[in-house]
Order: structure tokens, then sequence, then C-alpha cells
């Protein structure tokens, strides 16, 4: 036993050297060769440029199974640096893989970078979508389904179909020039449309009688929507890995960043029905329509389309506290594994999160507690890798917001590896915000309006809040969430609406133990990209 577990050993130490994971036999590779291009589509009518993958838009669905490991090349044929960031997956002790520019240095173009990482302890809906520039406005996202393994029962019997649906607000102006448009200190303007699987309009064909799993992601740069489905109730199961308890909707809105899933009977007369996504807090409201189309349809579809709601913020905050978790579900956990007590634990502190839209050297920015975050030349986590002064501040961004001016830095927050915190953000804008944390999930225990106080904790839901990776926060109001910071790494906190992390909106959360131990994290990989002053070290 003792010799058995020496090779164990000697294997973990050899796989580390490597930046490889130490799986186990059946955890199985999948390999991937992804070449992002530029091409034509109208979404809208009119032709424009988009960035395809593999001469997709939106890209290949990533279809994996839990703990399955995703050996992922990636060519860049565009005209810019390129890198692709994982919504959604935990990337395990392995910020390197995290796809972001404060972990990566981006793929030049011509050149190729591989990812290598596992969807660890995870089941459910993601996405994945370009990190760099203003990419991410015409296109290159995608989806990602994380199926059960086969002895990891479901809370639900497995539906008769599964689809997705990647929803999101659209523009028919250039990327480039929209992110031009921001720079200059412009806001961004009101989106041209929406678009559904990158179409106005699409068909999902299903049979009478039959259940069916919809996936819906909420793609866009901006704008939250509402989904509905003309006749049909929807039977919410999961929210980004998330098992929930199953309750029934007419209507549901989905926020930036943001991914349901939901369960839909064909159990009314045989036609053709509206799939409807509209945008909401607008006040010019933008829609997308699809059809569900019963395949012994005697009917097109028709009649008006199902009203949903457009600016009532109290009701989709009375519909986000229905969403809860399914405790007696025996899927894939989020961390720590199979804890159900998350509000018995004493966070060790409390973290105030404020955003704002200064004006910074003249121009208009977004901050987090007066910082507006800016890019390194060197990715903080190759700079931190390889002991680099000079490239980010530990002390720029204080854990509580501030009355001192604006300013501008590449700010990190310090924070230890197996610390239980709490976080509140703290939305004091007529807008509603989206908040998207890498490499964790985490309890959302409270929405409350106005501004949190110490007492707003008699309001928090400690027995059964839901996990998820993106939260919103609604106009003048606070959501509060608990993170056991369990996932040593470089970690992006940002705004999931594209301006205003572009513009600064986001900083990093250094997640440390100075005890170096591949049970921590994992070595830096071997195909490492280098850039700026961490060019010319050696992992």
């Amino acid at each position: 036993m003792r010799s058995a577990a020496m090779v164990h050993l000697l294997c973990a130490a050899i796989l580390g050297a490597f930046g490889v994971s130490l799986v186990v036999a059946d955890d199985p590779y999948r390999f991937y060769t992804w070449t992002v291009t530029y091409g034509t589509v109208a979404p809208l009518g009119d032709p424009q440029q988009v960035i395809l993958i593999n001469g997709q838009f939106p890209g290949p669905k990533l279809e994996v199974v839990t703990n399955d490991n995703i050996v992922l090349n990636l060519i860049n044929k565009l005209d810019q640096p390129f890198l692709l960031t994982w919504n959604g997956i935990k990337q395990r002790k392995n910020s390197w893989q995290d796809g972001v520019l404060g972990t990566n240095c981006p793929i030049p173009p011509n050149s190729n970078y591989t990812y290598n990482f596992q969807t660890k302890d995870q089941i459910g809906t993601f996405t994945y979508f370009p990190s760099t520039s203003f990419h991410k406005a015409a296109g290159g996202f995608g989806a990602i389904s994380i199926y059960q393994r086969p002895l990891i029962p479901i809370p639900f019997p497995n539906p008769d179909g599964d689809f997705t649906l990647l929803a999101g607000d659209w523009y028919k102006t250039n990327h480039k020039t929209l992110q031009r448009l921001v720079d200059s200190g412009r806001p961004l303007p009101s989106p041209d449309g929406v678009l559904i699987n990158g179409q106005a309009h699409s068909t999902f064909s299903c049979d009478q009688g039959k259940t069916y799993m919809f996936r819906i992601s909420n793609v866009g740069l901006s704008t939250s929507l509402n989904f509905r489905i003309q006749g049909h109730a929807m039977k919410l199961v999961e929210v980004e890995g998330s098992h929930t308890i199953q309750n029934m909707y007419d209507s549901l809105d989905v926020h930036v960043g943001q991914s349901v899933a939901v369960l839909v009977t064909l159990n009314q007369a045989p036609k053709d029905y509206y799939i409807v996504a509209s945008t909401r807090f607008m006040k010019t409201v933008l829609t997308a329509t699809a059809t569900l189309h019963y395949t012994n349809s005697l009917a097109a579809v028709s009649g008006p389309l199902p009203v949903g709601p457009t600016y009532q913020i109290h009701w989709s905050v009375e519909q986000a506290r229905t969403f809860r978790w399914n405790l007696t579900a025996s899927a894939a956990r989020p961390n720590p594994q199979g804890s159900f007590h998350y509000g018995e634990i004493t966070p060790s502190r409390t973290i105030q999160l404020a955003n704002s839209a200064p004006l910074i050297n003249g121009k208009r920015r977004f901050a987090v507690n007066g910082v507006s975050y800016v890019n390194a030349d060197t990715p903080l986590k190759l700079a931190d890798y390889f002991n680099i002064p000079g490239v980010f501040s530990t002390s720029s961004i204080q854990t509580f917001p501030t009355r001192s001016a604006a300013s501008i830095a590449t700010s990190v927050m310090p924070a230890s590896l197996h610390e239980f915190i709490e976080i509140v953000f703290q939305n004091n804008e007529r807008t509603v915000q989206s908040w998207h944390l890498d490499g964790y999930d985490f309890w959302v225990v409270g929405y409350g309006f106005g501004r949190w106080t110490p007492t707003s904790r008699r309001k928090y839901n400690l027995v059964d809040s839901l996990t998820r990776h993106t939260a919103q926060v609604y106009p003048n109001s606070w959501t509060s969430i608990l993170v056991s910071l369990d996932n040593q790494g470089m970690w992006n906190l940002r705004s999931a609406n594209w301006e205003r992390q572009y513009l600064g909106q986001q900083f990093y959360l250094r997640v440390w133990n100075p005890v170096t131990s591949l049970s921590n994290e994992y070595n830096a990989p071997s195909n490492i990209l280098l850039c700026g002053k961490a060019a010319g070290h050696h992992p």
C-alpha cells in the first residue's frame, strides 16, 4: 500500500510539473481545434462583419460530461489579438486557463494557443465568449452544456430533447467602431435588436406530448431579457450549475451573463407557438421571436405575442427570490462540495463594492469603490508567478466604498485561500448591474432596495439559496453573496455589462496561500504564452 501511494504521489508531481491536472483513468479527454475568422452575415437584415468559429455564428456548442478534460487548440485568424473565456467553468486550481487579460497573454494574429482544463464536478448550462477588446459585440460566443455522468442521477426525467437558446442584444455597428466610440468617452448607444442563436427568427421542432429542455443564456452586451413561450409554462430545473426547486413560470428574466434551463412539455393543440425574448428596463422594447413547431402542426404561428414585463423592477426582484436550491438533488455540488450549511458559517469579513460612472481626465469611465481598472501589458498572473514588480497594486482598491476622488489603477484585492467571505454589491445608479466572478460559484443570499446595512442580513436566505456565477443588482439596490474561497488563483471580478467592464468596472481577486503545493494550484502550463515584462521568462 505504501508503494502504491508513493507511485501515486510521484505521478502527481510529474503531471504537475507539466501543468496537467491529475485525473483518474475514467475521466476522458476531448480534443478540439477551433479556428477564429471574420465572416459576413446579416442577422438584422443588413450584411455585417462578425466573428466566426469554425465558420459558425454563434460558435460551436461544447457538449461535454462532468469531469471531462478539454484540450482545445484555438487558432486566431483575426487581425487583432484574441482570447476566449469560459463563463462559469470554475477552472479548479487552474486560473492559467481562465482566458482573460489578467491571467493570459492574448493570442496574436496568425497564432494559436491550446487550452487545457477540466469540467470538474459541474453539471449544467454555461457559455464562452471573447474577453478581448470589443470582440463580444461581433460574436465569437457559444454554448457549453455539461451533462451528468451515468452514475449521477438528476432530479428530473431525461428530457426527450435538448435545445440551446443563445439570446442577446445586437448592434449593426462594427465592433471596432463601437470600441472607438466608448474610448472617446461617448456612451454606448441603444442596441439595434435582439438575436436568438444569431438570428432574428429561428424554429425548434418538437413532438406533441413530449418534454424538452431549453437552455437559455443571455450572451448580450448590456441588456436584461425576458423569455416566454406562447401557451406553455416553463419548469425551472437548473441555474448555472445549480439544480433548483422546480417552480413553474410563464416568463423568466435572464440578465447579462446568466443562464437557466427549463423543461417545457408540449401539451397544447398541435400548431406552432411563439418563443419570445424581449428587452427589460428600457424605454423602447426590442423583441426577437422563434417558433416552437409541433411536428404534427395543423396551423402556423399566429396571434399576438405573449405579453411580458417591461420595466417592473419589483416583479423581477420577487421572481429572483423564488429561485431556490434543490437540496435533495444528488448531482454535482458547488464548493464546498455537499455542504448545505453555508448559512451556519460566519464570514471572516465583509467586502462592500459600489459601482460608479465617474469622469476621469475628462472622459467617462466606470469604477469599483472609486477605482477604474486598466489592463497592464503583462498579465497579472504572470507578474505574480515570476515576481515581476510594478505591474499591479494590492492596495489601490479598498474593501468598502470611499469618498475619495476616482482614480485609475491595475487593481488587485488580496484574499486568503479557504476564507469564507460576504460580498455586498451596492448599486446607487439607475441601471441594472450584472456582476460575475471567475473561478467560483457563490450563494446569492439577498436582494434589497436602498443602501445595505448590517441589519439587512435579517432578510438573507440562509437555508436554500442557490449558487451561481453571475448575480444581478437592481437600480438603487443591493445584492449580497457568500463565497467560499477554496480555489487559489488570480480571479476576475467584473461587470458583465461589456461597456462597463471595458472602461474599468472590474478588478482581480488574488486568492493565495504562501505554501507552494499542487493541492492548492497547478504549475504554469508548458505552452504558456509570454508577453510584456514576462517575455523571456521560463515557467
